[in-house]
């Protein structure tokens, strides 16, 4: 299952609370979620309706056999447009709005065995920064 731009749209209790479900059913299963967002997992309360609880309980599962991607830097959407000199931008934006800011992508795929198995990856230099 692939949950693109996760947090893009608000969610309501209801939403939120299936997309729990989803999450925890795939879980218990082994199944593989990959999930892009470009929120900050302190953030992820608001993707569930402003409940921290149920995003916390929802991010312990995504990371638990997971590899976090951290991607930074500009959208391709935004890299088109600077190469087709459309739009004169500058490259690293101090303060980038929230569709450019990093994003998140998340693989349950574990990385190496044992109850917490994920790796936290930089996308650039392709370096393990740490474990969790």
């Amino acid at each position: 299952m692939i949950l693109d731009e996760v947090g893009y749209l608000p969610l309501d209790r209801l939403q939120a609370s299936l997309l729990f479900q989803v999450i925890c059913q795939r879980h218990e299963k082994h199944l593989p979620i990959i999930l892009t967002s470009n929120k900050a997992f302190g953030d992820w309360g608001q993707i569930f309706a402003g409940d921290a609880i149920m995003a916390s309980a929802a991010l312990d599962r995504l990371l638990h056999r997971s590899t976090v991607i951290n991607i930074r830097g500009d959208s391709y959407r935004l890299k088109e447009k600077r190469q087709a000199g459309t739009q004169n931008l500058h490259k690293e934006p101090d303060n980038p709005p929230e569709a450019e800011k990093p994003s998140n992508l998340l693989t349950p795929f574990p990385s190496r065995p044992g109850p917490r198995g994920g790796q936290l990856l930089d996308e650039q230099s392709g370096q393990l920064l740490n474990e969790h």
